[in-house]
């Protein structure tokens, strides 16, 4: 999931922009008796009956890495989350094929009135043994201080325990004797971590898209309670472009085909620094606005009363002092005052540079002329941009300043999310939520990206969100991890997270 944790921080902690429902809760009950004293004890005795095997069904989905960007085990993951629906009671599960990568697709109806849409993603972020503490693969158990035992993989949090938990909840309304008071349908891709590139066909196969319309809206499942307990309820999210900028002596007819001896600099054009002059373009001179012609054209501003819900928030939560700690910083962009800054974060667009490769990169020097360079870039899109929009400026920003022979090899991406708070799919988080006893909090815009626009955008045109309760961290990064066990009575382990997604179907079904 693209919601780009930074180096296993909270990602509420670092993507918020939200303003407090109920402040003034500071303490609450721990959640098993919450859970405990309501209606749903048989569907409780269940999940904690079938924790074992969650655990398990868990740690196997782990052990299959999912790799999207190294075409990795792909069949096979799409295989495994079939036969993962089927055994959750999914039916006419299938596997659908894309000019890409495969998802999967599957349908519980069970008569209801109400039908809700769950999106999930089998594919997984690349990973380096070497950086972890506890083998990425094997899944196991771990002491997080603050939380409790935890499960370690690559995929625990991102997004296999989430959406291991929710099936896990339908395995205990089923075992419970229970019929679900919903329909769903189950719409999962493989290609999340490279920029969704081809899950647009998947959403609008015909029988898919005729399912996703009936649906009162769709979430993700997320764990997304911090160290206090507390969630954000985000009401859209920034889009993205992944893509490459290429330099090369080939594509020039300047500079070298291929890495020649650097003492031929002063007679011989240099590619990397072609691409270092194109770069420069795109951004103002500090590197913090983008430059791009046109790049600001469509960008709706946030209003006043989320630029508000930002403000109270910041003030609130009054954390900057460990938020600049946890990011290794000091200082704000621009020098802005801490909700300044957040209100950045959730309102402008970006131009990032996310790597870049040229020649030699290995211990000590080499003395070459790199033939080739490579700038690895994501542009976060703000509402009103599109992603075909901002390609095109790209590219005429690239041609305008004399750079034509520069590539621009996009490889994924999707258009910025957003959602009504007065949706049913809103007001039923909300109220699930309170239910539990876990304070809330509306998020004006999440910083992150998720292929949500998929779903909001026509021809699909339903509200699209996250919901969850739980802890985990370590997206995208070494040592990431989910919770199971909590010693934290503020915080959901396993069997409430599960609880919380099964509570959720009930409250929905009788939202008003």
């Amino acid at each position: 999931m693209d919601f780009r944790e930074l180096d296993r921080l909270n990602r509420r902690d670092l993507l918020r922009g939200t303003a407090m429902l109920g402040a003034g809760a500071a303490f609450m009950q721990p959640l098993p008796l919450l859970a405990q004293a309501g209606s749903m004890s048989d569907v409780r005795k269940a999940v904690e009956a079938g924790k074992d095997a969650s655990i398990k069904r868990l740690r196997d989905w782990i052990a299959l890495p999912s790799i999207a960007a190294e075409n990795r085990n792909m069949t096979e993951g799409a295989a495994y989350m079939a036969e993962l629906a089927k055994d959750a009671g999914f039916t006419n599960v299938e596997i659908v094929p894309t000019d890409g990568h495969p998802g999967v697709f599957g349908t519980i109806d069970v008569g209801a009135k109400r039908t809700l849409g769950i999106y999930f993603m089998y594919d997984v972020k690349q990973y380096d043994p070497a950086e972890w503490s506890s083998p990425p693969l094997e899944g196991k158990m771990v002491d997080r201080p603050g939380f409790g035992q935890s499960i370690m993989g690559r995929g625990a949090v991102n997004q296999k325990g989430p959406e291991a938990t929710f099936l896990a909840a339908l395995h205990a309304i089923r075992a419970a004797g229970r019929k679900l008071p919903v329909n769903i349908v189950l719409v999962c891709e493989g290609e999340e971590e490279i920029g969704s590139p081809h899950f647009r066909q998947i959403a609008t196969k015909p029988n898919i898209l005729a399912a996703l319309k009936k649906c009162e809206g769709i979430f993700i499942p997320m764990p997304g309670q911090d160290s206090s307990g507390n969630v954000a309820v985000n009401l859209g999210s920034k889009g993205i472009i992944e893509l490459e900028l290429v330099a090369s002596g080939e594509k020039w007819g300047r500079g070298p085909k291929k890495d020649v001896h650097s003492s031929l600099k002063a007679m011989v054009d240099s590619p990397a620094w072609r691409l270092v002059q194109a770069l420069q373009t795109l951004v103002t001179k500090d590197g913090n606005t983008p430059a791009i012609e046109g790049w600001f054209e469509n960008v709706r501003p946030l209003t006043e009363r989320e630029k508000t819900l930002i403000r109270e928030a910041a003030k609130a939560d009054n954390d900057e002092a460990q938020m600049k700690q946890a990011l290794g910083v000091t200082h704000w962009i621009d020098n802005l005052s801490y909700d300044d800054a957040l209100i950045r974060l959730a309102q402008e667009p970006t131009v990032n540079i996310e790597g870049l490769v040229a020649g030699y990169t290995g211990p000590g020097g080499k003395t070459v002329l790199p033939g080739r360079a490579v700038a690895k870039l994501d542009l976060r899109l703000v509402p009103n941009q599109t992603r075909a929009e901002a390609e095109k400026k790209l590219r005429a920003h690239l041609d305008k300043h004399g750079f034509t022979d520069v590539e621009v090899n996009v490889s994924g991406g999707y258009d910025p999310t957003e959602v009504d708070e007065k949706s049913s799919l809103i007001r039923s988080e909300l109220a699930t939520y309170k239910k539990l006893g876990v304070n809330a909090s509306l998020n004006a815009r999440m910083a992150g990206s998720w292929p949500g626009a998929t779903f909001t955008a026509p021809p699909v045109s339903i509200p699209a969100g996250h919901f969850g309760i739980g802890h985990g961290s370590g997206a995208h990064a070494p040592d990431e991890y989910y919770l199971i066990d909590s010693t934290n009575p503020k915080v959901a382990g396993l069997v409430d997270a599960t609880m919380g997604y099964a509570e959720f179907l009930y409250t929905l079904a009788a939202i008003k």
